[in-house]
């Protein structure tokens, strides 16, 4: 049976605590600062035949709690760099990571194309 759109919101009222990376204990990984991890993992992963509806509500439920986590940032690097194929990540969705490791990727080619151009001598 479908649970309806997650109906622990309240969670994701509750204001911002930000840490400066570079004031955080260094020998903690990232991750245990999440905030995601006193949440119900279901929001930030799709069940399956979720309707489209139910599944646009439950995504922005999760990006309202990735909004207001001290180590999003780190998640979403993770995300990119694994590359994660599911769920929600530093406020992304797969869908919106894709585009983000789509656009990264043309920029590297146009970065490397305009390397070479500058390296080649001119003829004539």
């Amino acid at each position: 049976m479908l649970q309806p759109p997650h109906s622990s919101l309240q969670v994701a009222a509750v204001p911002a605590q930000r840490v400066a990376a570079r004031d955080r204990d260094q020998d903690a990984p990232w991750h245990t600062e999440a905030v995601c991890r006193r949440d119900e993992a279901g929001l930030f992963f799709a069940p399956s035949k979720e309707p489209t509806a139910a599944r646009l509500s439950r995504e922005e439920a999760a990006k309202r709690v990735c909004a207001r986590c001290p180590v999003m940032v780190e998640c979403r690097e993770h995300a990119l760099l694994q590359p994660e194929p599911y769920g929600v990540w530093g406020g992304l969705t797969a869908a919106e990571r894709r585009v983000v490791l789509a656009r990264r990727r043309r920029r590297e080619m146009e970065r490397k194309k305009t390397a070479r151009q500058n390296r080649i001598p001119a003829a004539g």
